[in-house]
């Protein structure tokens, strides 16, 4: 799998006479194989946007987005999105919303419930199966979200702040949760953050977006996750000095982008 984004700019008309906005200038990223790849910055520098492009519920209004090299059109089977707010169906069971997009193919309910099956399992919703999604706590929620997202075996999975309502416990644990996911799959991921600390803990290569027009200002790479995977606590990886450390310089980065906007 290879994502190129390529020169892309996005700018949206102006409402009620008011002047063009644009959102992201000449934009360059490349995402390969078993990459996951953090997006942060300040508000408004066009994180989402530029995840809606890579998902095709946009389009570039010049350069363009490539996917294993065919321009990307629309949103495809090849990119599964899992949103800030997990957009689950609530009439349905776990199992159901982990297997709704296998019946939108119109796989046979025996083929779909058991590939739902193994998500289940992998995100830690067994015994839920039957359960009513409004009954679960917001986490759990998210979890389904994630399986649901996993189980039309994409590409490339993207997530737009999916762990931004969670409580700080919950969301360390859908951290460590979604990295082991991400180990065992072997998928790519493009994920959207506000949480600097999220950033660094999760991503293999971090990209820092100015304030609007967003554009890329820097990028990091990361060996977190891995010493996390390897076998470090979520909590001694993040207390670490060489963590603390280049969390205060992306800090200083975000904050020095946003003063020089204001």
């Amino acid at each position: 799998m290879s994502l190129q984004i390529i020169d892309a700019s996005v700018v949206y008309p102006g409402l009620r006479g008011r002047p063009p906005t644009e959102a992201l200038h000449s934009v360059n990223l490349t995402v390969e194989t078993g990459e996951f790849v953090v997006v942060l910055g300040a508000s408004g520098c066009g994180k989402s946007t530029l995840l809606n492009l890579v998902a095709g519920f946009i389009s570039p209004s010049s350069g363009s987005v490539l996917l294993d090299g065919q321009p990307v059109q629309g949103p495809g089977a090849d990119r599964s999105v899992v949103f800030q707010k997990h957009a689950l169906l609530p009439w349905l069971t776990v199992r159901d919303n982990v297997a709704f997009g296998l019946s939108l193919q119109g796989r046979p309910r025996t083929e779909r419930y058991s590939i739902s099956h193994r998500f289940i399992e992998l995100l830690g919703l067994s015994g839920f199966e039957d359960a009513p999604v409004y009954t679960l706590s917001g986490g759990m929620q998210q979890r389904v979200g994630i399986a649901r997202a996993l189980t039309c075996d994409p590409k490339l999975l993207l997530l737009d702040e999916p762990l931004g309502a969670l409580d700080a416990l919950t969301r360390e644990r859908a951290q460590e949760l979604i990295l082991r996911v991400w180990d065992r799959s072997g998928k790519s991921v493009l994920l959207i953050t506000h949480s600097v600390e999220e950033a660094l803990f999760m991503g293999t290569r971090l990209i820092v977006m100015s304030p609007r027009p967003g554009r890329i200002t820097h990028t990091f790479d990361l060996s977190f996750s891995r010493m996390f995977l390897a076998g470090q606590t979520a909590r001694a990886v993040k207390a670490s000095a060489d963590f603390i450390a280049l969390r205060e310089q992306v800090l200083q980065i975000i904050f020095a982008d946003e003063e020089d906007a204001a």
